[in-house]
């Protein structure tokens, strides 16, 4: 499985995603070993266009 950060992370505190068939994963960048949020595909896009109104436009 391949573990991704956000391009717009800085310092090192970050969440991390990786793609699983229908499932996105997520952990702590910092804590590799403990726990992983597991959402559904729909969920992750619900929660990346929640965070793109807030936030702004990222390019990843």
């Amino acid at each position: 499985m391949v573990w991704r950060k956000s391009s717009r992370s800085g310092g090192g505190n970050c969440v991390e995603i990786a793609f699983d068939g229908d499932s996105v994963l997520m952990r702590d960048s910092t804590d590799r070993l403990s726990a992983v949020l597991s959402i559904s595909t729909a969920q992750w896009l619900l929660l990346r266009r929640s965070l793109r109104r807030r936030y702004g436009a990222a390019s990843d």
